[in-house]
């Protein structure tokens, strides 16, 4: 039996509102808040109704960590994926994105799809299985539903759905504080941008440097030292050299990439967890979905990331910082070499996600937070600020570009991020409180109307019906 969190119960009330509405919604929870979960509670019930459903992933260990979810749950489920067994009795079935589109022609499609990490639905795999079963009804999930070249996801998504923010489930206990550092930021001045990120190539060149693998090996011992740790590269070289200097540093570290068997990532998580390893770097595996006790099969979440590998995007971004943020006893630490923290902001910002696309070339002259460095203490915050909130210096604060930012690595304890966590929680209790003084449908259909939903008695009869199950 599945217990669901109350967030969660009240995101799957408003994703059976939208979806009564329309054939498609896209649900935005943070990384760490449990959107596997939430697949499989959906999943599960649409399977005791005799409904047909998909869970679409498009990486191999994203397709054994909801297998385990379904088999902590007792869903029962076959697999569409290369090498795995296929039993089309099964109501539920498990899809990799790549198998999938190749067998469509075998394939009838189900009632309901739900995509995993759908920011990636416009790539040509998604959209050919999305257009293939434009009948179904499609679920959405994703922490960043931001992509790279700016275009919307109205596209494939009628609705918007969100969860609760980054900071409520911080206040709640359901993710971890954290301490972000940010050392000088590389200079990239030379780095050619290519399809909205920077050249791969041209990143390595200035990422895989002695003297800066080795700042990061210094600065882990600074603020980290012992700590399991995930450390993100430029490219597979990169990352070997980032593993050999601080195996060389007599602090065990490991490799993996794309290339990586599924058995030498699950014995590289095995070894972080029983601290055979201490830090593990990585090329585009440990990003999105990854989850550390999923793949040890242990709980040992993660609890130091270190950005290596620059980007403009800011999805990625989350999703790397994303990786620490799983409940612990302390806080996380962020270790920032790339310089992403000051171009996009800190994991729990406040950020408003749309369907809608942005312009690029309109947004490249505001990109990222305002951000500030103290002439005094080096100190990272946000600009407009009349003293520096670490050190109580005056102006003496001056903007600069994040590629010119110098200095060692700063806490970033900003006054603003606290105020912003405050207001949040207030504005979530104060919502909830509103919702439980309104006893009566009348009462609620009002709300609804108040708070502008497009089918306000709908909502509140979803709500009336939500709190009938809990009574």
């Amino acid at each position: 039996m599945i217990k669901l969190r109350p967030y969660q119960s009240q995101t799957i009330d408003d994703l059976r509102a939208a979806l009564g509405r329309s054939r498609s919604a896209l649900c935005v929870a943070p990384t760490g808040s449990g959107k596997t979960v939430l697949a499989a509670y959906m999943l599960g019930t649409a399977r005791t109704k005799g409904r047909s459903a998909w869970f679409i992933a498009h990486r191999d260990f994203l397709l054994d960590q909801t297998a385990a979810t379904f088999d902590s749950v007792g869903i029962p489920y076959g697999f569409i994926a290369a090498g795995r067994p296929y039993n089309a009795a099964h109501h539920v079935q498990i899809i990799s994105i790549g198998t999938a589109s190749r067998r469509l022609d075998r394939l009838t499609p189900p009632d309901i799809i739900v995509w995993d990490e759908a920011h990636h639905i416009a790539a040509a795999g998604y959209r050919k299985i999305y257009q293939w079963a434009f009948r179904s009804r499609h679920v959405g999930l994703s922490a960043t539903p931001a992509r790279l070249d700016g275009k919307g996801l109205d596209e494939f998504f009628d609705e918007l759905v969100s969860g609760p923010s980054v900071s409520q489930l911080m206040a709640a206990g359901y993710l971890s504080q954290y301490r972000a550092f940010a050392p000088s930021a590389p200079n990239l001045s030379g780095v050619h941008v290519i399809a909205g990120d920077y050249n791969r190539g041209e990143l390595g060149t200035v990422m895989d440097d002695g003297q800066i693998i080795g700042d990061m090996v210094r600065h882990y011992r600074e603020r980290a030292d012992g700590k399991r740790a995930i450390f993100f590269g430029v490219g597979i070289e990169h990352s070997k050299h980032i593993a050999n200097t601080f195996s060389g540093s007599g602090i065990p570290c490991c490799h993996i990439d794309g290339d990586s068997s599924r058995e030498e990532r699950r014995d590289a998580a095995w070894k972080l967890a029983s601290g055979e390893l201490r830090i593990i770097s990585n090329v585009d595996i440990a990003s999105e979905g990854f989850d550390l006790s999923a793949q040890a099969g242990v709980e040992c979440p993660v609890e130091c990331v270190g950005l290596a590998r620059p980007t403009k995007s800011l999805s990625l971004h989350l999703q790397q910082i994303g990786r620490s943020l799983r409940p612990k006893e302390h806080p996380a630490i962020i270790l920032d070499f790339a310089g992403n923290l000051l171009r996009h902001g800190l994991p729990d910002d406040a950020r408003a996600w749309s369907l809608k696309g942005i312009d690029r070339r309109r947004a490249a002259s505001r990109e990222g937070p305002a951000v500030t460095q103290c002439a005094s203490c080096f100190g990272v915050h946000r600009a407009g600020l009349m003293a520096c909130p670490y050190c109580g210096v005056g102006r003496t604060l001056q903007a600069r570009e994040v590629e010119e930012v110098a200095g060692e690595l700063i806490e970033l304890r900003r006054a603003e991020r606290e105020e912003i966590n405050r207001k949040d929680r207030e504005r979530y209790a104060r919502e909830k409180a509103e919702q439980a003084a309104a006893v009566t449908l009348a009462e609620l259909i009002q709300l609804g109307r108040k708070r502008g939903f497009t089918n306000p008695s709908y909502w509140a009869m979803r709500v009336m019906d939500g709190r009938r199950k809990r009574a």
